[in-house]
């Protein structure tokens, strides 16, 4: 029974990357893009994989589309539209994917069996951090110098997006009012967010010890913001205000403070003194979430206030 819904999931990848790609119209692309991402999301939990499952929903099936699909609506709005690409040049991406296709299988497909791994050593070393879920484990401890860049990552973007954009763009963003808002979404943007909140919380509170983290819960709460922010019961924040810029900030800066930290306690950089081990982690991965929620909701609500005299 598994093995038919495994061949149907597969199928379905299948099929809707094919769309994604020969799909004409923009907006119809992202939107099976986005489903693409949902459907990744249950191939990774088949695949045992609940923390890379949720990353994939969150980032690939929500914050990716939702920058897509706001990027398509300011084209589409400024009425440029690219020529369109040529029989022979379709069929020349479709055959370099194939050729990445296929050199990406191979690759797989020589892989020794039994795969040679370093889980068992890092489960044996798990008990010194505290922590009940590796993968956070992995992420924090042994390999916690990606995770923060890959954080820093996140925050340069955002400073990308704003040092690239017109001038234009800064005068703020159009106020909306809620009596201006449709129904149905307005509705959404009052009850929703005390869940989508807690939820939030949840999932960066269970990260220590199960699946969820700092990105899944980040994107939930940026989620919610953005809700409140469409429906009008919340204004874009001034981007040179202080209080987004300590949110912005904050992860990244408490991170390279515990990891200096560990030069006067521990062993080294970025190490953690055994008795602060869950503490400090916890600690950094909830300065972490709220810069991560903060960044990928300016991202996408783009520039919109700056402080005044500025």
């Amino acid at each position: 029974m598994m093995l038919l819904v495994d061949v149907a999931l597969v199928a379905g990848l299948l099929a809707l990357a094919a769309h994604v790609v020969a799909e004409p119209d923009e907006r119809s692309a992202i939107i099976a893009f986005l489903s693409l991402g949902l459907l990744l999301g249950l191939a990774w939990v088949r695949l045992a994989a609940p923390d890379v499952a949720l990353t994939e929903i969150a980032i690939g099936g929500g914050g990716t589309g939702i920058l897509l699909l706001r990027a398509e609506a300011a084209v589409r709005g400024r009425g440029k539209h690219e020529e369109p690409v040529t029989r022979t040049g379709k069929l020349a991406i479709a055959a370099g994917c194939a050729a990445i296709s296929v050199a990406l299988g191979l690759a797989v497909l020589s892989f020794a069996s039994p795969a040679p791994t370093l889980a068992p050593a890092a489960a044996e070393a798990l008990p010194a951090t505290g922590l009940g879920n590796p993968v956070t484990a992995v992420l924090l401890a042994y390999r916690a110098l990606d995770t923060l860049l890959e954080k820093v990552v996140v925050l340069l973007a955002l400073i990308g997006v704003w040092s690239l954009a017109p001038d234009a763009v800064w005068g703020g963003a159009p106020e909306v009012k809620p009596g201006e808002v449709p129904g149905p979404l307005a509705y959404l943007a009052r009850i929703l967010p005390p869940f989508g909140v807690v939820i939030g919380v949840y999932m960066f509170w269970v990260g220590a010890d199960a699946p969820g983290g700092t990105f899944q819960a980040g994107t939930v709460l940026a989620a919610m913001w953005l809700l409140m922010m469409l429906a009008g019961l919340r204004q874009p924040p001034q981007t040179g205000g202080l209080p987004l810029r300590l949110a912005l900030a904050g992860g990244p800066v408490l991170f390279l403070a515990i990891a200096f930290l560990g030069f006067a306690v521990a062993d080294g950089f970025l190490a953690y003194p055994k008795a602060w081990a869950k503490p400090l982690i916890l600690a950094i991965e909830a300065a972490l979430t709220l810069s991560v929620a903060a960044a990928l909701a300016m991202l996408v609500a783009g520039p919109a206030r700056k402080a005044p005299g500025r």
